[in-house]
Parts: structure tokens; sequence; C-alpha cells
């Protein structure tokens, strides 16, 4: 479905309060692949998921899409440690919410991640863990080639993890890309690993 996209990073440096993050980053990521971002805490990891998705911006370097979209918010995804869901809505209402803003095609979404009992349930009652599978909904949702998923196993118990596995080997066998931060495998035997050192 997205054969023959690319996302090639040159050079890549951040900084974040005035402190360089990383320097001088190259990788690229093609249709179907898969990068684990690995490194201890303040490495940078969650830094580059933000400026991929154009919520940071670079220091130096170049980031480019091949082909080039009108508009970043065309072709990824970025879940990050805030769910970014609408608490005063059901669950439910949450996943039309973002399948009519982001113009999405709402495919079997809640069944996805296990939440169809908690259909009408409004998301302000939902646990920690429950919060995150909606959040991770929207991936199905609404179709973008480029997952940015930050730690997206935290909070989930075995199944979901399960239903995440799952969702991204199809999304990869669709020629979507996925860019994850963890500190373990997220158990995808073909991912690449960037590793990202500290900086002192």
């Amino acid at each position: 479905m997205w054969q023959g996209l690319r996302l090639r990073a040159k050079n890549l440096s951040c900084s974040r309060g005035g402190r360089l993050i990383f320097a001088e980053l190259n990788f690229a990521v093609e249709s179907g692949q898969m990068v684990e971002l690995r490194g201890p805490n303040g490495s940078g990891k969650s830094s580059l998921l933000r400026l991929i998705a154009g919520l940071n911006s670079c220091e130096d370097g170049a980031l480019n899409f091949e082909p080039a979209p009108e508009s970043i918010s065309e072709v990824c995804h970025y879940v990050g440690h805030a769910e970014a869901t609408k608490l005063a809505l059901t669950v439910e209402q949450n996943i039309k919410f973002w399948t009519d803003f982001f113009q999405g095609n709402a495919r079997t979404p809640l069944n996805s991640f296990r939440l169809a009992n908690l259909a009408n349930d409004k998301a302000a009652l939902l646990s920690q863990g429950q919060r995150r599978r909606l959040a991770l909904t929207r991936l199905v949702a609404v179709e973008r080639p480029l997952w940015l998923l930050d730690e997206p196993s935290v909070g989930l118990d075995a199944a979901t993890l399960l239903d995440l596995k799952i969702s991204m080997q199809s999304h990869l066998a669709r020629g979507g890309m996925i860019i994850a931060a963890t500190h373990g495998e997220l158990g995808l035997p073909d991912a690449h690993i960037l590793n990202l050192k500290a900086r002192s």
C-alpha cells in the first residue's frame, strides 16, 4: 500500500535547553521497515521522535521524506507518553473525533485493542493501561504510513502487547514504517536497532 516511501536523516543534531542531545545522526527507514531506538534516559530518543513529527526543530542536518508530503501530519502518527485523549468523551467518541478530524476510515478500531466493552465509558474513568490502549487505537483508526511510538509497551498487559505486535506486523506488511523508542525488545525480529548514547 505504501511501497516506495523513505525517510532519511543526514547529520542530524538536536539541542534541548541549550544542551546538545545528539549530533551527526544518520539513518534511513524504508517501506516495510522498523527501527527501534535504544539508549539510556536522556540520550534523545523522545526528542528524535518529536523532531521527526515536527514538534521539535533540529539544530543542524536534514530530515527528508521521499516522496515529499505537503504536510508532516499527512504521513505520521506520533504516540508519546501523553495519551492525547479527551477525558470528557467516551472511548467511542474519542475515536470518532480522531477519524473525523484526521479524515480516517475507522477500520473496526474498537476490536484492535480490546476496547469494544468500554465503548461507552468516559475516557476519564479508564485506567492508565486502558487509556494507553485507546491512544494506540488511533494508529488503526486513521491510516498513516509512519508510526512514531514512544515506549508503546508501557502500561500494557500481555494480551494487549500481543495486539500491538500484530498491529505493527500488519502495518509493516502493508509497506508502513515504524520508529519506536524502547528500553526492551518489542518482539519484531527484523527490526533495525539505532543506539543513541547519552552525552556528558
